[in-house]
């Protein structure tokens, strides 16, 4: 990482864990007034402890923590119940885009730090390790996740989908919010966390985050047995590989075996390849 004038990050973390507390708050208690709550002080305990202490061209943990916060803020401001009719999709786009994408100008043109990057490329090929993790993630996928989706009831948080538009509709939605995922909550909050943080708890509070937001869409039941090591898988490849690219196609083709397996789920039959 870049050397910066940073302070202990033993102070940061508490600011820091309040403001990614706020995430099960909105999407696993369903209580906003407490998510509110816990971002306030959040960002509140960061401007106290860097108070006069932090220059402009500084990291700071109060405007890093206060985009963090602004992203969860627009996040929860629509229900993320999975619905595939066009209002719910219109309301998903603008909601999650204006996720990623008010940070990125606040911190580019507001506090002037480039804090937020979208690193696609790195300029270095795949090695065989990556290669095998992608085979492996879809022999995983194709093992475990009609197991969980059909033996937990899960399938039934999603839209049912028994007709050719329906099922375009839920194939379009599985891969754009599967996109964002990785744009919000690694190249954003994961990023600015890692800032002033350890590389393990700067995980550690992105999937908390990553985590309640799946529960709300969806993933629940034992879900979070498979997205706990989920996110933190991905987080542990983007410190390795800083590369936007791979973790997305990790994600995409994890999603891939989702959608397949939701499909078969509303519709036994349709796609005889799962073995249950």
């Amino acid at each position: 990482m870049i050397a910066e004038r940073r302070i202990d990050y033993r102070v940061s973390v508490l600011p820091a864990a309040l403001v990614c507390a706020a995430a099960p708050a909105f999407f696993v208690l369903q209580l906003p007034w407490l998510g509110w709550v816990l971002l306030a002080c959040g960002v509140a305990g960061a401007f106290l402890i860097e108070r006069r202490r932090v220059r402009a061209s500084d990291a700071s943990l109060t405007r890093d923590l206060s985009l963090i916060a602004i992203g969860m803020l627009i996040v929860s401001s629509i229900p993320l119940a999975a619905e595939l009719d066009n209002l719910a999709m219109m309301r998903f786009t603008a909601a999650l885009g204006g996720a990623v994408l008010v940070p990125y100008l606040l911190s580019r043109f507001v506090y002037r730090d480039r804090a937020i990057r979208f690193p696609w490329r790195t300029g270095e090929r795949w090695k065989g390790l990556q290669w095998g993790w992608l085979i492996a993630v879809l022999i995983l996928g194709w093992l475990i996740l009609p197991f969980y989706f059909i033996s937990s009831g899960a399938y039934l948080n999603w839209p049912e989908v028994t007709t050719p538009e329906l099922i375009s509709r839920l194939f379009v939605g599985v891969g754009a919010v599967g996109i964002w995922d990785e744009l919000f909550f690694i190249c954003t909050v994961f990023t600015l966390l890692r800032r002033h943080l350890p590389g393990l708890l700067a995980n550690l509070l992105q999937a908390m985050v990553f985590v309640s937001f799946l529960w709300e869409l969806g993933y629940r039941e034992w879900g979070p047995a498979l997205t706990i090591p989920f996110t933190l898988l991905q987080g542990f490849i983007f410190m390795r590989t800083h590369s936007l690219a791979y973790i997305v196609t990790v994600h995409l083709l994890f999603d891939a075996v989702v959608f397949a397996v939701l499909v078969h789920a509303h519709n036994p039959g349709m796609l005889p390849i799962f073995l249950l």
